[in-house]
């Protein structure tokens, strides 16, 4: 390989660029659409097929004809792709607390993204948030790393379970063309920055950072963990992606990563303030220290400009080049790219299967923490003769499904298909039951309605990823708090919040007689949720993360010496009756799937 060659391997760049030309001309390595190039909703799994053909057929025709690696977020399910199927976000399967579940959870979603053609996904998130003021807390499994740990198992239903003779440290997928590659993001120390900021700096000793951030990474390599991902925090006032320390000497010498350290978006702009000053400096500082490839992704002249300006002077020693190119070939042939780069046409089916979204429902199932069941209000009588349903939340895929959905930080409204949770109850309830809705209840309207027996009220926060997620205040949205005070203040009430993360509801909770904590629960939540309100299966989700009184107690984690939580880590109640219990709308397959208990 030429040096120019070596360099393009390095490149990832984004899909508005990526023409054949540049692809042919830079010998590009891999292609990924940003949060903020997402292809239409419109665009089919059929059209995505095509798009991912036409850039491999343009790497092909170069002259050593390397396959390029295309890149995904799939956090939650294939969330680029109308129609695929959304699981809950990870504070939701932190809750669940089931492994078996991870790893089928990360099956059907490698089918899913196999199926446009793409081999590679930025998943799973194994951060341990410790703050639920920073925006990305739902990406986030748990305050607690032994629950993190547990749960990036879906690594092993992303790319299949390793041989007992696979060597530690080196990337894994199993064969078949069923599975695609994993990243374990994003190392290290992304969710211990001081007060929740994203992208801030996690102010720690080494061996509280190697206890409390690290060790998750040290189970996805011994995982066979393909690709891991850097983050944009700091340790101590040194940006992890300048940190040769944790990046060279500890990931991949101690933790024997064979696999290919990846960069964050536009990360290396993001090293100096302002962002892009001395881009120079900062590109020589980051190979140096470990990355392999960067994630571009619009500037890719800048890029090899100076990549071959730092290799020319041996600022960037040839022998890290060539690690880095080793590292990222590796990963490709692990892939089987070079045996099988096209799309297989035949999984295109897969996207958005009707088992994905059986799956999808019974891990909303659960993910439901019973916080309250004041005069055991729970479960709820499906033969009343009226239902009230109110709330933002009540009727809105796009709030149910939270950030990165279909979008970067998602969108309120009927997105994408699923079943809202307004659809889930009336599925569930006696055809005699009438069930009445109103997104923004008055006093009026609630005086006209209280006949009714109770109430649901499903309220919480809207969609958000990083950066516009960070919260001082952690409070309900689009007068949530409103319409707690204005229904269950007359009317019986079931409040559900919907909700990326613990947010502050004190104030309320005498005024509710139940209360059920549903996270963002994905597209299936309407028959999820009604499964288990409605009694056909208990609750039996615990609390990922504690839950707060005020802001003001932030940070707050369980073990703490002033530890006076609303609801204290791992809480959970249940209604103490027998699951299993078909619904009248429950298919036979469904009634007996089974589940773990806690």
């Amino acid at each position: 390989m030429t040096t120019q060659e070596k360099i393009g391997q390095m490149a990832q760049i984004d899909i508005t660029v990526a023409s054949p030309n540049v692809l042919i001309n830079h010998s590009i390595g891999s292609v990924l659409n940003t949060a903020i190039t997402v292809p239409s909703p419109d665009t089919t799994p059929t059209m995505w097929a095509d798009m991912i053909d036409g850039f491999q057929k343009a790497a092909l025709s170069t002259r050593l004809g390397i396959p390029i690696l295309y890149g995904v977020d799939a956090v939650h399910g294939h969330n680029n792709v109308f129609g695929a199927t959304l699981f809950p976000h990870n504070i939701g399967l932190g809750a669940a607390r089931d492994e078996g579940l991870m790893v089928r959870i990360g099956r059907a979603t490698a089918l899913e993204v196999r199926a446009t053609g793409i081999p590679y996904a930025y998943a799973p998130s194994v951060a341990v948030c410790r703050d639920p003021r920073w925006g990305r807390c739902y990406e986030s499994y748990s305050e607690d790393t032994q629950i993190v740990r547990s749960m990036a198992k879906f690594i092993l239903g992303l790319q299949g379970y390793p041989s007992h003779n696979h060597t530690l440290g080196y990337p894994f997928l199993a064969p078949g063309g069923r599975n695609v590659l994993a990243c374990a993001k994003h190392y290290a120390g992304d969710g211990g920055t001081q007060d929740g900021v994203d992208e801030d700096n996690t102010v720690t000793t080494y061996n509280d950072l190697y206890r409390i951030h690290m060790t998750p990474y040290i189970d996805s390599i011994t995982m066979g963990v393909s690709t891991v991902m850097a983050s944009y925090s700091s340790w101590n006032g040194i940006k992890m992606h300048t940190n040769a320390f944790l990046l060279s000497r500890i990931l991949k010498q101690e933790m024997s990563f064979q696999g290919m350290l990846i960069s964050d978006l536009e990360a290396i702009d993001k090293i100096t303030n302002p962002p892009g000053s001395h881009y120079n400096e900062s590109l020589k500082a980051a190979i140096n220290a470990g990355i392999d490839m960067v994630m571009i992704p619009f500037k890719y002249r800048r890029f090899f400009t100076d990549m071959t300006k730092l290799v020319l002077s041996s600022e960037i020693p040839i022998s890290r080049i060539d690690d880095a190119v080793r590292r990222i070939l590796r990963v490709k042939f692990t892939a089987g790219l070079f045996e099988k780069p096209m799309v297989d046409r035949s999984l295109l089916q897969m996207v958005g299967h009707k088992r994905h979204r059986k799956l999808a429902r019974e891990a909303v199932r659960k993910s439901l923490v019973l916080l309250k069941n004041g005069n055991k209000m729970l479960p709820l009588d499906k033969n009343a003769p009226k239902i009230m349903v109110v709330g933002s939340h009540a009727h809105n895929i796009g709030l149910q499904c939270g950030g990165w959905t279909l979008t970067w930080q998602g969108n309120s409204g009927n997105i994408t298909k699923g079943t809202t949770i307004l659809e889930g109850i009336k599925k569930a309830v006696s055809k005699r039951t009438r069930v009445v809705f109103q997104e923004k209840p008055d006093k009026k309207y609630v005086d006209e309605n209280q006949d009714s027996t109770y109430a649901i009220v499903v309220v919480g926060e809207v969609p958000y990823a990083e950066l516009h997620g960070d919260s001082k205040e952690l409070r309900l949205a689009l007068d949530g708090e409103e319409t707690i005070k204005t229904v269950c203040s007359e009317v019986k009430c079931l409040v559900i919040i919907v909700s990326g993360r613990p947010i502050v509801i004190e104030p309320y909770v005498d005024m509710m007689e139940a209360l059920v904590a549903a996270w963002l629960p994905g597209t299936e939540a309407g028959l999820g949720i009604a499964d288990v309100v409605f009694g056909h299966y208990d609750f039996q989700g615990r609390l990922p993360r504690t839950w707060f009184r005020r802001v003001d107690q932030l940070p707050m984690n369980f073990g703490d010496q002033h530890y006076d939580p609303l609801y204290p880590f791992g809480y959970g109640l249940q209604m103490g009756i027998q699951s299993h219990k078909r619904s009248n709308f429950d298919s036979p397959s469904e009634a007996s799937t089974s589940f773990s208990s806690i």
